[in-house]
């Protein structure tokens, strides 16, 4: 069995669109570490999941980037949205002349197996990022379980809220003509970030 440590019904149910039935969503809260990247984040967590449910866990991060603002608010896109609000995020946003942004999300996977670190991460120095487990360490320490990354992005634009649907920043945030908040569920499922991530992991996890 495959858990989605969630507490969001509607991720699970994305994620078995791409994985089928054997996804069970659990709730735990595990901690989450303060990074400037998504990675880092999903990796600790995904760590963490695995150590309280003793089976192959996924978790994830995500948030939204804004270009000209070095990714503001990036992986602080959840505090940022309950202190400030995601109107604020817009009279920030609409000041600047590119509004380019992103949605951007990582998914991370631990099952306490080692494995290749393709196709998407990759072995590197910072092992809190990195598919890679801490040779040096022993037992089960932090940076001994091996985590693979999995990264779904979909560009769009700052713009003035508009929509009635979705969450978040769904409202301020424009792909193709459309905000995500005037999008039904269906069309944007298929062009989600948190989608796209979770196909390239259901490639990698079938071959499993």
């Amino acid at each position: 069995m495959l858990h989605y440590v969630t507490t969001n019904p509607g991720k699970t149910r994305e994620a078995r669109e791409y994985l089928g039935g054997e996804v069970a969503q659990t709730n735990f809260d595990y901690p989450e570490i303060q990074a400037s990247e998504l990675g880092p984040i999903a990796a600790e967590g995904a760590r963490s999941a695995y150590r309280e449910v003793g089976e192959p866990v996924i978790v994830d991060d995500a948030g939204l980037f804004v270009e000209t603002l070095d990714g503001f608010p990036g992986p602080y896109s959840s505090y940022v949205e309950e202190t400030l609000g995601v109107e604020r995020v817009w009279q920030i946003g609409k000041a600047e002349e590119d509004r380019r942004a992103s949605f951007r999300c990582v998914i991370a996977y631990c099952d306490g197996q080692p494995f290749d670190a393709s196709p998407d991460p990759v072995d590197r120095a910072d092992r809190h990022v990195a598919a890679a487990s801490d040779e040096e360490g022993e037992g089960d320490d932090a940076g001994s379980l091996p985590v693979k990354l999995f990264t779904g992005r979909v560009q769009g634009t700052l713009v003035a809220p508009r929509g009635e649907g979705g969450f978040g920043y769904d409202p301020i945030f424009e792909h193709d003509g459309q905000t995500l908040a005037e999008m039904d569920t269906e069309a944007k499922n298929a062009i989600s970030h948190r989608g796209r991530a979770l196909a390239k992991f259901a490639e990698w996890f079938a071959q499993r």
